[in-house]
């Protein structure tokens, strides 16, 4: 099945012959579907905080920050900008000369009220000697998109989203990369006045992202008055995954094995490297003007006091454990905290006393700590809040997608339907245990919680596998608590036209 110079590329992304093995394997047969209790909802999972709670946990994380903590934002903003422009592209190689979609119309007739505009009227001057204005109205639709698109221009469609200009402010125009600087200086700024933020990059934009902040951050430094400390990464080799054919052989281009990124899955690796005590994650693309900020900070600090109120209560027991035996009634207080405040079910714990449960208590409190916020379900793409069957046999809440529930089983499927919420990837993580020492996470990966997908290369259909996305399978076995967060918090830009909405002008 392998050849002799396919150990040379196994070799040079350092992944192992039994990776490809097990990988292919999959292949053949498939992922098992998760088991879903019920769709996670404000009366079964996802808390809802009252007016009372909300100061109370900002108070928490006001307290927190004080503390010699490291604080991190985590940005996966590899993804390049392309699907933003799916109907520009198809513009630009169909048949028609002026714009016939929707979508086309409206961003012809709204053109100046992207952030781009000037940057784009400047290089339709310079190539063309005439501004945006004059271009229209002589119709010349597609050599304004060729501009934008393309590297004769501004080649919007090749660079990653959060090097484009999102958002006007009188003085400036801005990246989600600087909105990013902003958020994270209004909520995750340590006693030191040090932000810390690490964006995940693709290896050919990361000279690209130094660059733009190498250009930027002396006038965020004054302008927050804070200290930036940036970060990149790229995601491993080693996490690629191999592609397979229709027989689960390995797929093979011009005589060599073909290796994908492994998904946003591959990111846990770049997470686990860091050292931070509390890492707040959130999409390249998730971002508002600084008049819209305000939800999203407060709910932002909500969600970290959160996190590290519940985090203060399951150190303590877990210290308490440490020094000695407890008696059966202080292991149950702490059964039913994990049980209602951590939402870790389990069916056979009755059953346990002593020695026995102390053990099982203390493993389920010793595990990485997650808060996510969940906005209700508006017809937004993304996975969803859901009470799962583990393989040992608890019940915990889990981010799935469809991709892991058995669509084709009736009673499972109309558990998705009745889900009220959904995730727009509004994390934040507590990555230490009680004695301050990092969790390995790769120890908390579901494995069997990958997803297969179905690509093509150069006109050959394969199967492509991804990982167990970040905020799904790998970190299956973290302590994840939901929260409901306001819709405003959520605001992706996933098409160009999505720019034009009142959030981002």
């Amino acid at each position: 099945m392998l050849q002799t110079s396919d150990y040379l590329v196994l070799k040079k992304k350092g992944i192992s012959e039994s990776q490809v093995m097990d990988q292919l394997q999959v292949f053949a047969k498939g992922f098992p579907m998760l088991k879903i209790i019920a769709p996670a909802t404000p009366s079964l999972g996802i808390l809802q905080c009252s007016s009372e709670e909300i100061p109370a946990y900002l108070t928490y994380w006001d307290a927190y920050l004080k503390n010699d903590k490291t604080i991190l934002k985590f940005v996966p903003a590899s993804g390049a900008a392309s699907r933003m422009f799916k109907d520009l592209f198809e513009f630009l190689d169909g048949e028609e000369d002026v714009p016939v979609k929707k979508a086309e119309i409206e961003f012809f007739e709204r053109l100046n009220d992207f952030a781009f505009y000037n940057a784009l009227n400047k290089v339709c001057l310079d190539q063309t000697s005439k501004e945006i204005p004059l271009l229209l109205k002589e119709q010349k639709f597609k050599v304004i998109v060729d501009l934008l698109l393309n590297n004769k221009g501004l080649n919007y469609g090749a660079l990653p989203k959060g090097l484009l200009l999102f958002h006007s402010y009188e003085n400036e125009k801005r990246t989600p990369v600087q909105e990013h600087l902003a958020e994270g200086a209004l909520y995750a700024q340590n006693n030191q006045k040090v932000v810390n933020i690490h964006f995940t990059v693709s290896a050919e934009h990361k000279s690209l992202f130094e660059k733009h902040v190498g250009q930027i951050i002396s006038d965020y430094t004054a302008k927050f008055d804070t200290t930036f400390k940036i970060g990149f990464s790229e995601q491993k080799p080693s996490t690629d995954t191999i592609a397979a054919d229709d027989n689960n052989e390995p797929f093979r281009d011009k005589g060599e094995l073909l290796f994908r990124p492994g998904g946003h899955g591959a990111l846990i690796e770049n997470l686990n490297d860091l050292d931070a005590d509390i890492i707040f994650i959130k999409n390249i693309d998730n971002v508002v003007p600084d008049s819209l900020k305000n939800d999203t900070v407060l709910y932002k600090k909500m969600i970290a006091g959160l996190l590290v109120s519940l985090q203060q209560k399951a150190f303590d027991y877990l210290q308490k454990m440490e020094e000695g035996q407890l008696s059966d009634e202080s292991l149950w207080q702490i059964a039913d905290f994990c049980e209602h405040e951590l939402n870790n079910i389990h069916p056979g714990i009755a059953d346990m006393k002593g020695e026995e449960l102390q053990h099982y208590l203390f493993d389920k409190l010793n595990r990485p700590i997650r808060v996510c916020g969940m906005v209700k379900n508006t017809g937004e793409p993304g996975g969803g809040p859901f009470l799962t069957v583990n393989q040992d046999g608890t019940i915990s809440t889990q981010i799935l997608e469809s991709s892991q529930i058995n669509l084709n089983d009736p009673a499972e499927k109309e558990k998705l339907m009745q889900s009220t919420h959904f995730n727009p990837v509004d994390l934040v993580c507590g990555v230490k245990n009680y004695k301050g020492e990092k969790f390995d996470l790769l120890k908390y990966v579901d494995k069997n919680t990958g997803f297969i997908s179905l690509k093509s290369k150069n006109g050959k259909a394969l199967k492509a596998l991804e990982l167990p996305g970040l905020w799904n399978g790998a970190m299956s076995d973290w302590n994840t608590i939901f929260v409901e967060v306001p819709i405003t918090t959520f605001n992706p830009v996933k098409t160009v036209n999505d720019l034009l909405r009142e959030e981002h002008q």
